[in-house]
C-alpha cells in the first residue's frame, strides 16, 4: 500500500460565462407577460407566428460577416461533420429571408409573419449589453409600398403603449439609408471598394445614443481607445468630412403639406442642416439617392399623421442609422424618452429598445430576383431591463409557487400524493414535499423558499375525522408581522384552519381567490 498522500478530487468551479445571464421565476414571469402583450398588438396587425431555428449556416446569415477561415467575428460559429460553417443566428431577420425563399411559392405575398426567441452577438459584453438576449420582430415580405413601412412604425408605437409606455415617454424614430448613402456618396465613399468604410461609418453614427459627439469623431476618423483600454479602429475620414457626416445627421427633416393629397412629391419633404455645425460643400455634390430617401420619408410621414400617429409618436429623425448593413431604405428606432437615476443616483439614459427598417436584398440573395421586406424587432431583454430600473421603487409583482402538501407520515405517501393529484386536477399547482419530512418545521421552510400560498397538513388525528389542515402563509406572514410575541403566535394559531378531504379543493381555490392567484 502506498504512502503517498491521496490527491484532493479536482472541484469544478462554478462559473457563468460573462455576457449572459441566470433567470429566476419573477424575471421568466415578467417576459412572458411581455411577449404575451406584444402577441395581441401584432395579432391584431394581421401578422401571424413563425419559428425558425436558432443555428443557421454561416453564409445565409449575411455578407457582412468577415471573409476569413473562422467567421466568428460577431457571431459564435463552428463547423459540422461535413465541414459546412454554422452560426447562432444574431437577429431572427436573416433567418425569416431564408425561411421565406425556401418556402416562397406557399407563402401568401405580402408575407406578414412574427417570431420571438433568443440571439446571440460574439461581442464584449457590458452594462446592459448582452452576448444573449431575446427580441419579438415582425416582418412585411414582398411589399416595396411605403404604407407597410409606416404601418410597422404604428405596430410599433402601439406595443410600447400596450406594454404602459405614454405618449412622451417614448417615439419611434424614422430615418433612412438613402439619405445615407448620398452623404456617404457625397464625401467619395461610394461604390463597392469602400463597403467596409462605409459600414464603419454607419456603426459610429448608431453610437450617438451611447457616446457624446466628440467620441463619435473619433468613430469617424481615427479611432477609439474605451476605458478598458481596448482600441476601435475608425473609418479614416478627414475632418472635413466628418463634419459633413456629423451636420447631416443633426439636422431635421421638415414635413410640409404632406396630410392633404395624394403620394408625396419632391418637395413633401424639406432637408433643414443645423447650424451648430459646418454644413460645408459636400452637401452640392449628394445625388438622386439622397433625395429618393427624403421623399420616402415624406410619403411614410403622410401616413403616419393621417391615420392620427403624430410627432409625439413618430418622428423625423436623421441620427437614426442601425448598425447592420443590410438596411437598403427607410430604418426605425424606438427610443425610451424617460429620465431616471441608477442605485447610486447617476442619471441614466436608456437610448433604443427597438428598431428595423427596409431590407429588399435579403431575401434577393437566395430569390436571385427583387423581394422587398420590411420589419422591426423590440429588444425584449433591454426593454426588459428598461422596465426594471423605472419601477425599481414600486414592489416587485410577486410570483407565487404551488401549493405544497406536507408528509406528517412517511407510511401515508400514497395518501399525501393523492391529494397533489386531486388539486392538479381540479387545475391548481401542488407538489409534494419530496425531502427528509422527519422535521415539520423543515418541511414549512422549504413552503416559504418556494412561495407556496399554503400548505396542506394532515396527521394522524386529521386522517381519522376525514379532514386536512391549510395554513395560508400569506396571512399567516402578515399577522405574524404585528404579533409581538410567541406566545400570542400559539394562542392565535393565525390562518391555519381545517376543512372536510371533500373541500380540500374548494378551500383551496378559495384561498387563492381571495389572495387573486391565479389557480394556473
Amino acid at each position: 500500500m502506498s504512502d503517498k498522500p491521496q490527491k484532493k478530487p479536482h472541484k469544478l468551479k462554478a462559473r457563468r460565462p460573462r455576457g449572459l445571464e441566470d433567470r429566476g421565476p419573477a424575471e421568466i414571469a415578467a417576459t412572458e407577460r411581455m411577449l404575451a402583450t406584444i402577441r395581441r398588438v401584432y395579432d391584431l396587425y394581421g401578422f401571424e407566428p413563425v419559428e425558425t431555428p436558432a443555428i443557421e449556416y454561416t453564409d445565409a446569415l449575411g455578407k457582412f460577416l468577415p471573409d476569413q477561415d473562422r467567421p466568428n467575428e460577431g457571431v459564435f460559429s463552428f463547423q459540422d461533420d461535413d465541414a459546412q460553417w454554422l452560426s447562432l443566428r444574431y437577429d431572427l431577420t436573416a433567418p425569416l429571408a431564408r425561411y421565406v425563399a425556401e418556402n416562397f411559392d406557399a407563402l401568401p405575398k405580402p408575407y406578414r409573419s412574427y417570431r420571438a426567441g433568443y440571439v446571440w452577438r460574439n461581442e464584449k459584453p457590458g452594462p446592459g449589453r448582452f452576448r444573449q438576449f431575446m427580441q419579438f420582430d415582425a416582418d412585411t415580405v414582398g411589399s416595396a409600398s411605403p404604407a407597410a413601412d409606416a404601418e410597422i412604425c404604428m405596430m410599433a408605437a402601439d406595443a410600447m403603449e400596450a406594454l404602459g409606455f405614454q405618449r412622451g415617454q417614448y417615439v419611434v424614430k424614422v430615418n433612412n439609408r438613402k439619405v445615407l448613402d448620398g452623404v456617404l456618396e457625397a464625401i467619395g465613399l461610394g461604390g463597392d471598394d469602400n463597403a467596409g468604410r462605409r459600414l464603419t461609418v454607419l456603426r459610429a453614427i448608431d453610437k450617438l445614443d451611447k457616446f457624446p459627439v466628440e467620441e463619435i469623431y473619433k468613430l469617424l476618423c481615427d479611432g477609439r481607445k474605451d476605458e478598458s483600454g481596448d482600441f476601435t479602429k475608425g473609418a479614416g475620414l478627414n475632418q472635413s468630412q466628418a463634419d459633413f457626416v456629423v451636420a447631416v445627421i443633426h439636422s431635421s427633416v421638415a414635413i410640409e403639406g404632406a396630410v392633404a393629397g395624394g403620394e408625396a412629391s419632391g418637395d413633401a419633404a424639406a432637408f433643414v442642416p443645423h447650424s451648430n455645425f459646418p454644413f460645408n460643400d459636400y452637401f452640392s455634390q449628394v445625388g438622386l439617392t439622397f433625395a429618393d430617401g427624403i421623399v420616402e420619408l415624406g410619403q411614410i410621414r403622410r401616413l403616419a399623421l393621417s391615420n392620427g400617429y403624430g410627432e409625439d409618436r413618430i418622428r423625423i429623425d436623421p441620427s437614426v442609422v442601425r448598425g447592420l448593413e443590410y438596411y437598403t431604405g427607410p430604418v426605425f428606432e424606438v427610443e425610451l424618452l424617460l429620465e431616471t437615476k441608477d442605485e447610486k443616483g447617476r442619471p441614466v439614459r436608456f437610448g433604443s429598445v427597438g428598431g428595423g427598417g427596409r431590407y429588399d436584398g435579403l431575401v434577393s440573395r437566395f430569390r436571385g430576383e427583387a423581394v422587398p421586406a420590411t420589419g422591426f424587432s423590440i429588444g425584449v431583454s433591454r426593454l426588459q431591463a428598461a422596465l426594471d430600473v423605472i419601477n425599481r421603487d414600486q414592489p416587485p409583482a410577486q410570483v407565487y409557487g404551488p401549493v405544497v402538501v406536507t408528509v406528517f407520515d412517511r407510511e401515508r405517501i400514497a395518501d399525501y400524493q393523492k391529494m397533489v393529484a386531486t388539486l392538479r386536477n381540479a387545475g391548481i399547482r401542488a407538489e409534494l414535499y419530496l425531502g427528509n419530512p422527519k422535521n415539520m418545521g423543515n418541511q414549512l421552510k422549504y413552503a416559504d423558499r418556494r412561495n407556496a400560498p399554503c400548505v396542506v397538513i394532515q396527521g394522524s388525528d386529521e386522517k381519522a375525522r376525514g379532514e386536512v389542515q391549510i395554513k395560508d402563509l400569506i396571512e399567516g406572514a402578515r399577522a405574524a408581522a404585528a404579533i409581538a410575541s410567541n406566545a400570542e403566535w400559539r394562542e392565535s394559531r393565525p390562518a391555519q384552519f381545517s376543512c372536510k378531504e371533500s373541500e380540500l379543493v374548494d378551500k383551496v381555490r378559495d384561498l387563492l381567490d381571495r389572495h387573486a392567484i391565479r389557480s394556473t
